[in-house]
């Protein structure tokens, strides 16, 4: 083949590819779990690990010092951990679970927060949620305002991501 005809093949192998390329979409992951919504799920897993590993440190060690206290961390943990699942998957279901499972932390961090202010007594030894998250720098009273937005935005509508105008 002359050099004249291997550059006609090479370039219409890439005008080729150009073209099927550009009358695809470009993938993505799409929704949830990327961008911003990656971060989310990350925050939520290191909150998740974090939480759930002190409360069953505390709950192995000291139980009977702040079993109330104890048992609420754990219960954060698992929150988050429900949490960090469901804002990751795709499956059908899962930004329903994510709904609810980080409305439910905003709910306990605002009851739990309230009532360590209210009746300290309860709180001897400080919970996830006690002050409001202040002993995790407030990110759990931050950060299910943040996971909500998100989720609001991201809503899943008969399986596809609905990202809201």
């Amino acid at each position: 083949m002359s050099e004249q005809g291997k550059n006609t093949a090479k370039r219409s192998r890439i005008a080729d590819a150009a073209t099927r390329s550009a009358g695809k979409k470009q993938r993505s992951n799409g929704g949830r779990s990327s961008g911003l919504g990656r971060i989310i799920i990350a925050v939520y897993g290191v909150l998740a690990l974090s939480a759930t590993v002190r409360a069953v440190y505390q709950i192995l060690m000291d139980f009977s010092e702040a079993p109330l206290a104890y048992l609420l961390s754990a219960l954060a943990g698992l929150v988050y951990i429900v949490a960090t699942l469901a804002m990751a998957s795709k499956k059908p279901g899962s930004w329903r679970l994510s709904w609810y499972a980080v409305l439910f932390e905003l709910i306990g961090v605002l009851v739990v927060g309230t009532l360590s202010f209210v009746l300290p007594s309860l709180f001897a030894h400080p919970a996830v949620w006690s002050h409001f998250g202040s002993g995790y720098g407030y990110v759990p009273l931050v950060l299910p305002l943040i996971g909500l937005w998100w989720l609001a935005r991201h809503r899943m509508n008969g399986g596809q991501a609905q990202p809201a105008a």
